[in-house]
C-alpha cells in the first residue's frame, strides 16, 4: 500500500511540475507501480498472504473460545473454575 501511495504522490507532483519531479522520466515516476506489483504477485504466489489471513482467523477463534468460556464460567480445558 505503501509504494501505491507513493505512485500516486510522484504522479501528482510530475503533473503538477513540481520542484526536480517534473523534469523525472515517466518511467522513474511510475516505479513504485510496478514494485506494488511485483509484491503482489510475489506474496500471492508464495502463500504468504493466505497464511496471514489464516493466522488471524485462528486468533479470532482462540479469542472467541476463551471468550465463551469466561462466560460459560469454564478455564482453558473446559473444567469448572472455582471462583470464591
Amino acid at each position: 500500500m505503501g509504494m501505491v501511495i507513493l505512485g500516486v504522490l510522484l504522479v501528482l507532483l510530475k503533473l503538477a511540475d513540481l520542484g526536480p519531479f517534473g523534469e523525472w522520466s515517466w518511467w522513474l515516476v511510475l516505479m513504485p507501480f510496478v514494485a506494488a506489483v511485483a509484491w503482489w504477485a510475489w506474496a500471492d504466489g508464495s502463500g504468504w498472504t493466505q497464511r496471514r489471513q489464516m493466522d488471524r482467523m485462528e486468533e479470532r477463534k482462540a479469542q472467541r473460545r476463551k471468550r465463551n468460556l469466561d462466560n460459560l464460567g469454564l478455564d482453558e480445558r473446559g473444567r469448572q473454575s472455582r471462583k470464591k
